[in-house]
């Protein structure tokens, strides 16, 4: 295999330096478990915990002084972060979630992927309605009260943007996970099933379609197919256990497991029932996927398997010296769940199982983990999802040999991290 890398330095932080690699730790590094390997730890006594800190020595905030609780201050860094040249202003807007930040499977509510067409509409849920209306018996308009009166489920579920890593088909642009697959978020929803509300209203015959829309400036609408909405949609209004946050979609949200994001409309106000697709813009000229031929692929709805190693990667450098090392990163599948994802640290020459840890949801995230022994030399990091229907996740090169270069959507290729000999990551293209 010819190795060939293609892509720009890594981001920088603050003065536009990385951290510098940090000295290597007192004692050798090594495994812990498994085959014979030295202690990953400094060697004792160490002054940071035989002195005492200024926080043991004094009493600590009062418990009223954040009724609101709040990361520490040392996790400050950990927030969305936007491209400007993929951002024209602060109201049609992309925020990208740190996943190399995070770890398990639920995004925290603070740091949740969000795309605005209109900016962030401020409702009152007080004022705030849903009408059903179209080809139903009995056109209906429900208050938060009554949508409140529904019987409610909790599920967990990825919420992905079809234009997530779409930066990324003609090569290596964006440097970081948070950029190149940041356009997604995994919560836990509290929510209503869509199938009860439409049944309220009697769904006709030849309602074969619906069109949710949104009552935030932009009206975004989406045509959805019924079986769909009859089958795992759901009406939200709760994410990880509290109200849904302005920027998403409080206080109604629409919830399409494992499909493209921008069907999830926010700030939901009215669903239409009909007997064909309403061609709206979301649906033609955005968000269909232009072929080499000049044709476009359309209703593309479900998320394909899809992973990303998480760390190392070029906003989390490798920070020790040689030694035991942990890769860590997240999988998902619009169609079920990942069982298995495999981890390649020289460029997919060979693979090896990652280890999956934590729990294993239909149409969520997944996390996984592979322990090895770096030995100072240079990585190619990949790794590659297999889905519960037997699917595979590609390669970059697969995807454009079936669909060509043009499109910005729907790209689930594996993703390459080149780890210098300092630690340091960079997104590459290996061919």
């Amino acid at each position: 295999m010819t190795t060939s890398y293609k892509g720009h330095k890594p981001p920088r932080r603050g003065d536009g330096q990385l951290p510098s690699r940090r000295a290597v730790l007192g004692g050798a590094l090594g495994l812990a478990g498994g085959a014979a390997a030295s202690t990953v730890a400094r060697a004792a006594p160490e002054p940071a915990i035989t002195d005492i800190p200024p926080w043991m020595r004094y009493l600590g905030d009062p418990v009223d002084a954040a009724p609101y609780g709040m990361p520490s201050e040392h996790e400050a860094h950990v927030v969305r972060r936007t491209v400007s040249w993929l951002t024209a202003d602060n109201v049609s807007s992309i925020n990208f979630t740190p996943l190399h930040d995070l770890d398990g499977i639920i995004t925290p509510n603070g740091v949740c992927f969000e795309r605005h067409h209109s900016g962030a509409a401020h409702v009152d849920p007080a004022q705030h309605r849903l009408m059903i209306n179209g080809l139903v018996d009995t056109p209906l308009v429900f208050t938060m009260e009554d949508i409140l009166r529904f019987p409610r489920e909790n599920h967990v579920y990825f919420l992905e943007c079809a234009a997530n890593t779409g930066m990324e088909w003609r090569g290596a642009q964006l440097n970081g996970c948070q950029y190149t697959h940041g356009m997604i978020h995994n919560v836990m929803y509290t929510g209503v099933p869509l199938r009860l509300i439409l049944e309220q209203a009697g769904v006709k015959t030849n309602g074969k379609w619906i069109m949710p829309e949104g009552a935030d400036a932009a009206a975004m609408t989406r045509s959805i197919p019924i079986e769909k909405a009859l089958d795992d949609c759901l009406v939200a209004f709760k994410m990880n256990g509290e109200a849904l946050r302005v920027e998403q979609g409080y206080p109604l949200r629409l919830v399409v497991p494992g499909w493209e994001g921008n069907m999830w409309v926010k700030w939901l106000r009215r669903i239409e029932v009909g007997d064909e697709p309403w061609h709206h813009r979301e649906e033609t000229s955005k968000y269909t996927d232009l072929l080499e031929n000049g044709k476009a692929r359309r209703f593309t709805w479900e998320m394909d398997a899809k992973s990303v190693i998480t760390n190392p990667s070029p906003q989390a450098p490798i920070t020790h010296g040689p030694g035991h090392t942990v890769i860590t990163g997240v999988a998902w599948s619009g169609r079920g769940t990942v069982p298995r994802v495999d981890v390649t640290i020289d460029g997919g020459k060979n693979w090896q199982e990652a280890r999956m840890s934590g729990p294993s949801m239909d149409k969520s995230m997944h996390r996984f983990y592979f322990e090895f022994e770096w030995d100072g030399a240079p990585l190619l990091l990949q790794s590659r999802a297999h889905d519960s229907t037997g699917y595979v996740q590609p390669t970059k090169q697969q995807l454009r040999d079936w669909r060509g270069v043009n499109s910005i959507y729907h790209n689930n290729g594996i993703q390459t991290w080149y780890v210098d000999e300092d630690g340091v990551a960079e997104n590459v293209e290996i061919s």
